[in-house]
């Protein structure tokens, strides 16, 4: 690919999440690719991205936008349509809202790497906008503005060549929603970060964005009504509903440096992951760590998790179902290694080799046929 002008795409850089760590390998790949993204608060991502060359939208200059991005979504197509990509012959773009949806050179390859269809719009639209959560105001605005996007997710989907999924579970959902196929490449573990510690400690560990599809209230309800130890490591706009519901014997610890949470994660004695993932990356890094997980038996919890071996399932999203399979846990025990094992499957090596090679057999057809 070494004659291909390539371009990096990615939604937003606001925090290190999975889809940043797809971006780093990315960026590792392709040194001297420019990125390109809605906006970026500075400091936020590793060194290696931090000084490369970033180009944000128009979004990056609007007020209020480091605290309240999200009342921007209406915005955030237009700001995609809006870069400049016509001198690439190579665009990746890493997307679960908008980044799919620039308008790339039309003889250019466009490869996206897909973490979900929208999810507020798509599958999890109701947990984020069900009529009684929403005020009167928001139920005139919020419908007709979703209903908009979905019609540019779909339409928006024409212009990439390649999709990529996380998971298969994704993948199922690229085909519902935009009738395309995608091919699946699981996400990358940080398997020589996330190692086994000495020794576990009596608590429960969950470690998410506290929004709604997450179900965490879910979680601590069955917490509130076991005492068992919980800890929840993670921010989002959920926190003082959760935090208000919770008694004395959860707590709440933000977001966490990374050396902090991998302490915690080999502390636990299991992670809990009480709602359904596009795929569930911090699975795999509790794995690492050689912890079992507690997960729910849907999503991309299913291909990271052996049952019986490196974790447990509950059935049903309902808090007897949790309580049911927490009883289970307490008197079984896991093989350190096996789990560990299992999430060396998903390595950052691996995963790096693995792009590195689907994206030159892509653009290697593409050139050819040109």
């Amino acid at each position: 690919m070494e004659e291909a002008r390539v371009a990096l795409v990615h939604d937003w850089l606001t925090g290190q999440r999975g889809g940043e760590k797809i971006l780093e390998v990315l960026a590792e790949i392709f040194p001297q690719a420019p990125l390109y993204t809605l906006f970026h608060f500075p400091k936020s991502q590793i060194e290696e991205i931090e000084k490369r060359e970033i180009k944000t939208s128009f979004l990056q200059h609007l007020p209020f936008l480091r605290t309240k991005y999200r009342f921007y979504l209406p915005l955030f197509p237009l700001a995609a349509e809006l870069f400049d990509l016509q001198d690439y012959d190579l665009v990746i773009s890493t997307s679960h809202c908008v980044a799919k949806g620039i308008i790339p050179h039309p003889e250019a390859l466009h490869v996206c790497y897909i973490h979900s269809p929208m999810r507020y719009a798509w599958n999890q639209y109701f947990p984020y906008f069900s009529p009684a959560k929403l005020s009167f105001l928001s139920r005139l605005i919020i419908p007709p503005v979703i209903h908009h996007l979905r019609l540019w997710d779909v339409s928006s989907s024409s212009r990439v060549d390649h999709f990529l999924a996380n998971s298969k579970n994704v993948a199922q959902r690229v085909k519902k929603y935009y009738r395309r196929q995608a091919d699946v490449l699981h996400p990358p573990v940080e398997t020589d970060f996330f190692r086994p510690g000495k020794e576990n400690e009596d608590f429960y560990l969950i470690v998410s964005a506290l929004v709604p599809y997450k179900k965490i209230d879910l979680a601590i309800e069955a917490f509130n009504q076991t005492g068992l130890p919980l800890k929840i490591i993670g921010q989002g706009p959920d926190y003082k509903k959760l935090s208000k519901s919770a008694k004395a014997n959860i707590q709440f610890l933000g977001a966490l440096e990374a050396k902090e949470l991998l302490r915690f994660y080999q502390a636990a004695r299991a992670l809990i992951l009480p709602g359904e993932e596009d795929f569930g990356i911090t699975s795999l890094e509790a794995q690492a760590c050689s912890i079992p997980v507690i997960a729910y038996a849907r999503g991309g919890a299913l291909e990271s998790i052996l049952p019986g071996k490196t974790g447990l399932f509950f059935p049903e999203l309902k808090v007897e179902s949790l309580l049911s399979v927490l009883d289970k846990f307490k008197s079984m025990e896991f093989n350190k290694k096996a789990i560990r094992d299992n999430a060396m499957r998903f390595s950052r090596g691996i995963f790096k080799e693995k792009m590195a090679s689907y994206l030159r057999e892509k653009w290697s057809a593409f050139r050819d046929k040109r």
